[in-house]
């Protein structure tokens, strides 16, 4: 039998995210490096691209448009408007169109490119290291094989969970922005190591493996967050001290308003 051939990604975009999914893809073996395509009109961001990737980046989305078979839309969403103008010419049915847009509802695509097949995805960054937390919502014209391949794609790289589009905005403001939350968690830990004598790089490390294996917890045993707090939390013992201090600084108030807040944000930006 004749080989199926895969088809031909192209993002439009060359920033962080994009950069990150293709060299998660090739490095997973979904994609060969001279697959991939990608456009970007600054000459910067192209070389970024290519150095971490090894795929074409060529200055004019066009040609991305017409050597491709699945377009990832990966500019800022205030930069879409633009793009579209650009491209709808030549988007033709056959087209996938992945979105990992902010706040970029599927109507507002399929009403302003006219034509092609729409999924939405939100991802995040950790797809880097194979860790990626993602969701995606299919549009009314995406096929069966659409979103096989969405779903491979993006579980290639973490775990991908398919979601009413409704609920996208509120992945936004909890995978989407979380990594930095996260990684703000981890900058005070490691300032509190620091701050009861240990070596800045060694502090660093204990707060990023800590979490690291609190979520490998979480994540492989199934319990609740509350059980696995609690088999750590002896009665007047060190770690009761701790939670009590935290919540005196109210991070749990804290950490649900940065969820709220980046979720809003991106309706916002949906709207704008």
């Amino acid at each position: 039998m004749p080989e199926v051939r895969r088809p031909r990604i192209g993002f439009l975009g060359a920033g962080q995210m994009a950069g990150a999914l293709a060299r998660a893809w090739s490095a997973h073996g979904l994609i060969e490096p001279s697959e991939g395509l990608a456009s970007d009109p600054n000459p910067e961001a192209r070389s970024r691209f290519v150095e971490r990737c090894g795929w074409r980046c060529l200055p004019s989305n066009r040609d991305v448009v017409v050597e491709s078979d699945v377009l990832i839309l990966a500019v800022k969403p205030q930069a879409l408007a633009a793009l579209i103008d650009d491209v709808r010419p030549l988007v033709k049915s056959h087209h996938l169109i992945i979105s990992i847009l902010a706040g970029v509802p599927l109507a507002r695509l399929e009403k302003e490119i006219g034509t092609g097949r729409f999924i939405r995805v939100m991802p995040n960054t950790p797809c880097l290291v194979g860790a990626s937390a993602s969701a995606y919502s299919p549009g009314p014209t995406a096929t069966a094989e659409d979103i096989d391949l969405v779903d491979r794609l993006f579980n290639a790289v973490g775990k991908a969970y398919r979601l009413p589009e409704s609920l996208l905005d509120a992945v936004t403001g909890l995978s989407g922005s979380g990594p930095a939350f996260v990684y703000t968690i981890i900058e005070a830990l490691s300032d509190g190591g620091v701050r009861v004598g240990l070596p800045r790089d060694v502090a660093t490390g204990l707060a990023a493996q800590t979490l690291l294996g609190a979520a490998r917890m979480v994540l492989e045993t199934g319990w609740h967050p509350a059980q696995l707090k609690e088999m750590v939390t002896s009665p007047g013992g060190t770690t009761i001290a701790g939670l009590h201090a935290l919540e005196r600084g109210s991070l749990r108030a804290t950490l649900i308003d940065a969820v709220v807040a980046a979720t809003q944000r991106a309706a916002e930006l949906g709207k704008e």
